[in-house]
């Protein structure tokens, strides 16, 4: 089994600041993808940003040269810093990982979401 923690969002002003964090435990042979998507009501989800295992990043427009993800391979954590939020940037964000699990014959890649976290800027 895998869990993921989500911890951070919760209310700011616009212009304003919020760390999001999340941890990957379980029975984790090893980690990929990771990065962060948001989900509004009526909505689809949408990725915000995402960091491969090497490195790679890729953010969306919208929150490019605001938003900084960053991950911590040894413990499994992926880290979004929101700067100078926007009020379109009220949503519920959810923690992505893509896992690997098992050994040899038993061995899986899957995808897995945090419990989503509510952010809320105000004008």
């Amino acid at each position: 089994q895998v869990q993921l923690v989500e911890s951070g969002g919760g209310l700011v002003q616009a212009g304003g600041s919020l760390r999001l964090s999340c941890a990957a435990s379980g029975s984790i042979s090893s980690i990929y993808a990771m990065g962060w998507y948001r989900q509004s009501p009526g909505k689809q989800r949408d990725m915000v940003a995402t960091i491969t295992s090497d490195g790679r990043i890729n953010y969306a427009d919208s929150v490019k040269g605001r938003f900084t993800i960053s991950r911590d391979n040894a413990k499994n954590t992926v880290a979004l810093q929101m700067n100078s939020l926007k009020p379109e940037d009220t949503s519920v964000y959810y923690c992505y990982t893509k896992i690997g699990t098992g050994r040899a014959l038993g061995f899986s890649i899957n995808d897995y979401w945090g419990q989503g976290t509510q952010v809320t800027v105000s004008s």
